[in-house]
């Protein structure tokens, strides 16, 4: 009695399920977001920085004209730099970038300023967020808010116009491809230890909550006629 499974059938039914897993894990592949590599993800973190910045301007244009405005969005503001900026985004920087362009001898004078940058940039959050709340009581704290305010953002256009254009693309040269790879991936699970899956999305979400609040959220409106 023959089989009623014989060796070609077999040989035919597993090619196509070979073919089907083939194409399935090609699909899901396709699902996956490309990897982002370490100059791409603090250039993004950046964006993050370039959107809080806009919220800066926007208060400062209202404390100007003594508008009534909630200046608790400063605060709010001024907390999405201390987290995300300064907790994470300028520790690596200075854990990650920083020491391997110092081993390199390269750029060294650069990352200095950046290095101390940073710290001045903490000390201007940190007036910032005592600063706010009393901002509307006594006229002194509303101008040394203003002041912060100017001083943060004049300082940090600079910054990350130049760790943009000539830090981060030249981490690549520095490194070998093994230890560029294993940037990104630390990147990413220091990331998802410290703000959970999608950290970056909940942060670009609570500035894009404050635009809304602030009137500026509207991009078309910035396209001049």
């Amino acid at each position: 009695m023959k089989p009623a499974f014989d060796r070609r059938t077999f040989v035919h039914a597993a090619s196509g399920l070979l073919i089907a897993g083939a194409a399935g894990a090609h699909a899901a592949e396709a699902d996956k977001p490309a990897d982002v590599t370490p100059p791409e993800d603090l250039m993004r973190e950046h964006g993050v920085l370039n959107r809080v910045l806009l919220v800066y301007e926007a208060g400062l244009q209202k404390l100007a004209r003594s508008e009534d405005f909630d200046v608790g969005m400063l605060s709010r503001a001024a907390t999405i730099v201390h987290e995300f900026i300064e907790d994470y985004h300028e520790r690596n920087e200075e854990q990650q970038l920083f020491p391997r362009f110092r081993k390199a001898g390269q750029m060294v004078e650069l990352v200095n300023v950046l290095y101390q940058q940073h710290q001045a940039g903490r000390r201007l959050t940190d007036t910032i967020l005592a600063l706010a709340p009393a901002s509307q009581a006594p006229e002194e704290n509303r101008s040394r808010l203003i002041t912060s305010l100017q001083s943060f953002i004049a300082m940090y256009r600079p910054h990350e116009a130049r760790e943009d254009t000539e830090l981060f693309p030249r981490l690549r040269s520095i490194v070998s491809p093994h230890e560029f790879d294993a940037m990104a991936e630390d990147f990413e699970r220091d990331e998802r230890r410290k703000f959970g899956e999608d950290g970056f999305e909940r942060y670009v979400a609570q500035v894009a909550a404050l635009e809304q609040a602030l009137g500026i959220h509207d991009l078309a409106r910035m396209t001049p006629t």
